[in-house]
Formats: C-alpha cells, structure tokens, sequence
C-alpha cells in the first residue's frame, strides 16, 4: 500500500485546484512561489507567514496597529498541519464553514505577498498562481496527507517551520489543531513511528528509481 501512496503523491496532478468547496472537509492546500522562486528568505519570513495564521486562526481576538480586530476564522476552518519550505508551503485544514477556507487563504496570502514585495522591494505576483487544494476523501488518505507534509523537510524531527515539533512534543499553539490526527493513533510516539516508517519507504523508492534510471 505504502508505494502507491508515494506514486499518488509524487504524481499528484495540478489539476487539483479547488472545484469542491464543501463544509466539514479536509483539504490538502498547497502553493508555491512564481517560477519556483523563494517565498521565505530567511527567519523573519517564516514568522511573519505563521503570524498571519495565528491572527486569522487564534480563537483570541488579534488586533491591528489601531486596534481593528482582523477577521476571525477559527470557527470556519481548522489549522491540523502545516510546512514551510524555501519556495511552498503545505497546510492541512479542515473547513466547517463553506468559504472559510478561500478567505484564509486569500487573507493569508495576500497580506504575505503585500509583505514580502515590501521588505525585498519587489513588486508582481509572488506565487505562482492561486492555492490549489485538494479534498481528502477517507481516514486513511488523511493520515497519508499529514505525513507527506511533515516529510518535506530532511531533518523533519528538528525542523522548525513545521507543526511536526507540536506533534512530538505537544504545547501547540491555540491556532493549531493537533488532536483531530493524534486521536487515530494511540499516542504521540505511534504517530512519530508512522511517519518514519514512510520516511523509510520513501528511500526504498528513491533506491528502486536509482536503479531503473541506470538499466
């Protein structure tokens, strides 16, 4: 079972731009910056991205510089995970509302854009075209989802642009929703085993295509 999910998920067509917009689903959203470029140079980058989810996810109100509450969209949709990588990212929502989801992605994505084109002194579109997302289906395809995020980076266990370090150790955030995927498991170091017995999956694969590519 493990190898079609790798093919499924390296193979994941970019068709998958939101078509569906359903309440109480969970969805794979995925971007990446224009032309493959960066998104995230360097640490104050990262914040400010994970900034712009606590202030539309944290079920506190978050104000701006002249105290006008921003829009709170904890209760339309859930952060269950998240990566941040040099030129994407990866969250793992799950919308309970129909349109929580476009507005937190077009609020977060925005308001980054804005940011990012302001500090290096850009100007154009950042990212490569509007988010795609893809609905999962079943219980099994979420956990496949949660761990294909966590894996993105090498040193997945100590990265710290992924809410893997939540997983592990627990204290997250109030904007992120770590129970919905720890429930299907029994405990935190279960799920910890099942992301790495993909990890070991993943090299086998690598391993096999290395040795086709040379026949």
């Amino acid at each position: 079972m493990w190898w079609f999910m790798v093919w499924y998920i390296l193979t994941m067509p970019s068709k998958n731009v939101l078509k569906v917009d359903a309440p109480d689903s969970y969805y794979h959203v995925y971007a990446r910056g224009a032309g493959k470029q960066p998104i995230f140079l360097d640490y104050e980058d990262f914040m400010f991205f994970l900034e712009l989810l606590r202030r539309y996810l944290s079920p506190e109100a978050v104000v701006n510089s002249v105290g006008t509450p921003y829009e709170k969209l904890g209760e339309s949709v859930e952060l269950l995970a998240y990566c941040l990588m040099g030129n994407h990212f990866h969250l793992l929502l799950f919308q309970r509302q129909v349109g929580g989801m476009q507005r937190l992605m077009r609020g977060v994505m925005t308001s980054y854009s804005r940011y990012f084109n302001r500090v290096y002194g850009r100007s154009g579109p950042l990212f490569e075209s509007r988010y795609k997302a893809s609905r999962v289906s079943n219980e099994t395809y979420l956990q496949h989802i949660s761990r294909y995020i966590h894996l993105n980076p090498k040193d997945w266990r100590l990265y710290p642009y992924s809410s893997m370090q939540y997983y592990l150790t627990g204290n997250q955030p109030d904007w992120l929703q770590t129970s919905p995927m720890l429930e299907l498991f029994d405990s935190r170091e279960q799920y910890a085993e099942f992301v790495a017995d993909y990890e070991a999956a993943q090299r086998e694969l690598d391993s096999l295509k290395h040795e086709l590519a040379d026949t």
